[in-house]
Formats: C-alpha cells, sequence, structure tokens
C-alpha cells in the first residue's frame, strides 16, 4: 500500500503542485497506520537549507495531496497525510565520512 501512495503523490507533487515552496524533493518511503488512517510520508531535499520551506509547503497541501490521492486510489478511507524529513541520507553520508576518515589513519 505504502509503495502505490509514494508512486501517486510523488506523481502529483511533480505534475500538479505548483507551489513554490517545495520545490525538487524526492519521496523516500510512506508508512501507512494498520487501519490505513494515517501515512507518513519521508522526503529528502537537495539542499539542506530548503528542508523547513519544503516541509511547510507540503504540510499546506495536504489536504489538496489528499484529495488528488482519493481520486486516484481508490480506498475506504484516504489517510490522512504527515510529513517528515528523511534523515537518513545525511546520517548515511556522515558515517560515510566518518568510517573514510578512519581508514586513512
Amino acid at each position: 500500500m505504502g509503495d502505490q501512495i509514494q508512486r501517486e503523490l510523488a506523481e502529483i507533487i511533480h505534475r500538479e503542485l505548483r507551489d513554490p515552496r517545495v520545490g525538487m524533493i524526492t519521496l523516500t518511503a510512506v508508512d501507512v497506520s494498520p487501519d490505513c488512517a494515517h501515512a507518513t510520508v519521508f522526503f529528502t531535499c537537495l539542499d539542506a537549507g530548503h528542508v523547513e520551506e519544503a516541509g511547510a509547503g507540503l504540510r499546506r497541501a495536504a489536504g489538496f495531496l489528499r484529495s488528488q490521492l482519493g481520486r486516484r486510489i481508490k480506498l475506504y478511507t484516504t489517510p490522512e497525510l504527515h510529513f517528515k524529513y528523511d534523515e537518513s541520507i545525511e546520517r548515511g553520508a556522515r558515517l560515510s565520512q566518518l568510517i573514510d576518515s578512519a581508514n586513512k589513519r
């Protein structure tokens, strides 16, 4: 379920969302609650300084995105969308740097 929601949301954001605050984001994962009432959407940005603006834009557009998602995916209830920045990529890059610096010594 999460993968299908992720694909559809990515397309809606890319093609239909006109909020300039969102810009270039990537949806990395979607976790759906067991009752499908809530979905946590994880995203990343190209620019780390752009995270707050993108998050605000996504939260502002959550109603629009949910309505468009409901039209594309036929579910009993369309989940309420919660957006969260995915820090795993930054954490992985930082760990990789630490490992590289330890190997150089």
